[in-house]
């Protein structure tokens, strides 16, 4: 069965493990594998207290992989934020982001970079980790039940380790608790079994899946953070402004409902099944 692949608190593991859903025949509603990489070079890096994954798509409908190359497609702004997968892709109302609290520590900026993923050319990192920062999904769940959210993430030896899960349907108003702590892992950590990621081998292992319950299903807006509990800290306990954070393959899956001219059909179906095999 599906399950979040990190340490939980004894207190919430049972709730947790209550809400995993398979998503093995669900519908990919919206996923941000992200396609595009960022800008780069001196003075091109993203920095600041926020970031949204940018995306660019070609004239062909495809999506340029690196628009620092001169003469491509740009990023276009419009289209910031946006799922790059699914039944919903590029559709508003979706979207991707980052939230820092402080835009630099010392001479270190928060900044947003896009390294290899996990199994993909490129992940959303970001460095000067502060509890309380998070990344963002917003999306929409309109005629879709079974909502399942599912994330790859991984850190530095020096990134924030100990994240938590919240959910809000009120545009982030309010807030509930989905998991209550859990901790990322360090990717090539020695004995943990892993590689660092690259842009060709997906490992298993730093997926996490998570079923969102009744009151995530049908629903306008739905908006996940995962949160740092715990600043950037060394082995020492000092922070360590430039330890970093990624996720790649941020999915949401769900079931389609049937419209109800749809179930209809299928219950005259039913009843002129029934009364043939009567006759």
């Amino acid at each position: 069965m599906p399950h979040l692949n990190r340490s939980l608190s004894a207190a919430v593991a049972g709730a947790v493990c209550a809400t995993i859903a398979s998503t093995a025949s669900a519908d990919l509603i919206a996923g941000w594998s992200i396609p595009t990489r960022f800008p780069v070079g001196a003075g091109n890096v993203p920095t600041g207290q926020t970031f949204v994954v940018p995306l660019a798509v070609n004239p062909d409908g495809s999506f340029n992989a690196d628009p620092n190359v001169a003469g491509s497609t740009a990023w276009d702004p419009m289209l910031a934020g946006r799922a790059d997968m699914g039944a919903r892709a590029l559709q508003a109302g979706f979207e991707l982001s980052a939230f820092h609290q402080l835009a630099s520590f010392g001479s270190t900026p928060t900044s947003y970079t896009s390294p290899a993923g996990n199994g993909s050319p490129y992940s959303l990192s970001s460095n000067v980790w502060t509890a309380g920062d998070y990344y963002q999904v917003v999306f929409d769940t309109s005629n879709y039940s079974d909502i399942s959210f599912s994330f790859d993430m991984t850190r530095s030896s020096t990134g924030a380790k100990t994240f938590e899960i919240v959910m809000s349907l009120d545009g982030g108003a309010t807030f509930t608790t989905m998991v209550e702590s859990f901790d990322v892992l360090q990717a090539g950590l020695s004995g943990s079994g892993t590689t660092s990621w690259n842009s060709t081998t997906n490992q298993a292992g730093f997926t996490s899946t998570l079923g969102l319950g009744e009151a995530a299903a049908n629903a306008s807006s739905v908006m996940i953070r995962i949160r740092a509990l715990v600043d950037n800290l060394n082995s020492s306990g000092s922070f360590t402004a430039g330890g970093t954070v990624r996720i790649d393959n941020v999915m949401v899956n769900g079931t389609l409902i049937p419209a109800p001219g749809a179930l209809a059909l299928l219950g005259a179906a039913g009843l002129i099944g029934g009364t043939r095999r009567r006759r």
